[in-house]
């Protein structure tokens, strides 16, 4: 049988570093991306040959479509140093955060954001599945701030959603192919993530603690085991639907 490969966008730090490191337990291989840290990112991979497991790390600036054609170019020489031509799972991790209210909002900002977590997400996917096998899937990551709203989210939520709907058609167009696709949208996570906001404000850290069931923020490590599941046959039959990975914040 062969082994399963997966692509996780952004996955030199954070909640992407996590998610690679969880798919490379179940037993993936990995390729991941990474906009300007390379050093961090072959520490990830350093991380997953020591599980025992192939792993390659690319460049790739997300918002930049125009490089889309090399960059699956450098993918497909990867998988064919692995002996094969195809991938099984697409993570679409990599983004930025902003906080800004929307009377501060640019029309600069709103089309970098919109290129990241829009664009950009549609165009890798749309290029990706014709390089995945049958009866694989994209996980697309999301936020829980499209279901509760936080000041100054409003670009970034908003193209989240749009990718919560884009999630449904690649689920509807290529089902027939058996691909699946789901949504993880993770809650407040201390990361390093939108300057690592919520790790470097013990006041912001402490409310959103009190307004989770759980008691805590999230860690990077309660998503990344999530989106692993989805990368397996035990999710064989999710599909098409949004997971929160929050905690049960604002319930």
């Amino acid at each position: 049988m062969m082994t399963k490969i997966a692509l996780v966008t952004g996955a030199s730090r954070g909640l992407g570093k996590d998610m690679a490191l969880e798919i490379a337990k179940k037993g993936l291989d990995v390729v991941l991306t990474y906009n300007s840290n390379k050093d961090e990112a072959d520490k990830v991979v350093a991380a997953i040959h020591s599980m025992g497991r192939r792993a390659a790390a690319l460049q790739l600036e997300v918002g930049d479509t125009k490089s889309f054609d090399s960059f699956l170019k450098g993918v497909d020489v990867i998988l064919k140093e692995w002996g094969v031509d195809k991938f099984d799972y697409l993570v679409n991790n990599a983004g930025v955060g902003a906080t800004v209210p929307m009377e501060q909002v640019t029309e600069d900002l709103f089309d970098n954001l919109m290129n990241i977590h829009y664009k950009g997400v549609y165009f890798l996917t749309q290029k990706s599945l014709s390089m995945m096998n049958d009866g694989g899937g994209v996980i697309f990551i999301s936020s829980g701030t499209t279901r509760f709203c936080v000041p100054g989210y409003s670009v970034y939520s908003s193209l989240k959603g749009a990718v919560e709907t884009l999630c449904k058609y690649v689920a509807k167009e290529y089902g027939v192919r058996g691909i699946r696709s789901n949504i993880v949208a993770p809650g407040p996570i201390e990361t390093d993530f939108n300057g690592a906001a919520i790790r470097n404000n013990q006041e912001m850290k402490t409310r959103l603690a009190g307004m989770t069931p759980l008691g805590r923020v999230g860690n990077a490590d309660d998503v990344g085991s999530v989106v692993a599941f989805l990368c397996t046959d035990d999710a064989k039959w999710v599909n098409a639907q949004r997971i929160e990975v929050s905690g049960g914040i604002s319930i």
